[in-house]
């Protein structure tokens, strides 16, 4: 969960601020981004739905005097998701006209939700995945990861699997792609480190490729 995180973390940082330096009337960078932002709302939102509804009830149902932490966390998600609405809403102005008034709104709404998501994600580390490991047990846990497998289209399961292994260290590379079944790992070698290049080509403006992709 702590290597997932960090994709979420460096996405909404980038994206804040790519979309702020663009220069305005550049309409195909802003498509670019646009896309990008798309893709990050579709992880995001098939992390969270996963815990909503699937971690959330279960600590519901088994903790005591630790339920206001799960409960935070639902008032997170929230604000997480209002924030994302926000964005949303402001991207198509942007989007068609790469207007500096319409990206500068955009990356204001975009500096919100970044700050709810650190907000988020370092209370969740810190009080909530230890509730997790004391009341959940293994299957109930990796159900998680089937749901986001289920609610993800195939042909970006490989692209975000990239994302998680762009920071992650040579040790955790080896636990991640270690965990998943033989055909899975082929498809990441031959489709998915490629993939992956292309959008961070795509995304970034230096073309600097991390080591991952390579």
């Amino acid at each position: 969960m702590v290597i997932i995180h960090r994709a979420f973390r460096r996405e909404s940082r980038l994206l804040g601020s790519a979309i702020a330096a663009v220069t305005p009337g550049d309409t195909r960078r802003a498509r670019i981004l646009a896309e990008h932002l798309r893709w990050y709302r579709l992880g995001l939102h098939n992390h969270h739905h996963g815990e909503d509804e699937l971690i959330w009830p279960l600590l519901h149902a088994r903790v005591d005097l630790e339920a206001d932490v799960v409960i935070r966390m639902e008032a997170q998600h929230e604000r997480i998701a209002r924030t994302l609405d926000e964005a949303m809403r402001a991207l198509p102005a942007w989007e068609s006209s790469a207007g500096e008034a319409a990206r500068d709104a955009l990356v204001a709404t975009l500096t919100e939700h970044r700050a709810a998501v650190i907000e988020h994600l370092d209370d969740e580390e810190t009080h909530l995945l230890p509730l997790a490991a004391q009341y959940l047990t293994t299957p109930e846990w990796a159900a998680l990861g089937e749901h986001f497998l289920a609610a993800t289209p195939k042909p970006m399961l490989l692209q975000f699997l990239g994302a998680v292994l762009e920071d992650a260290d040579p040790r955790e590379r080896r636990t991640l792609l270690g965990a998943l079944p033989l055909p899975a790992r082929l498809a990441w070698k031959t489709i998915g480190r490629a993939s992956y290049a292309r959008l961070i080509r795509r995304v970034r403006a230096d073309a600097v490729l991390p080591e991952v992709s390579r």
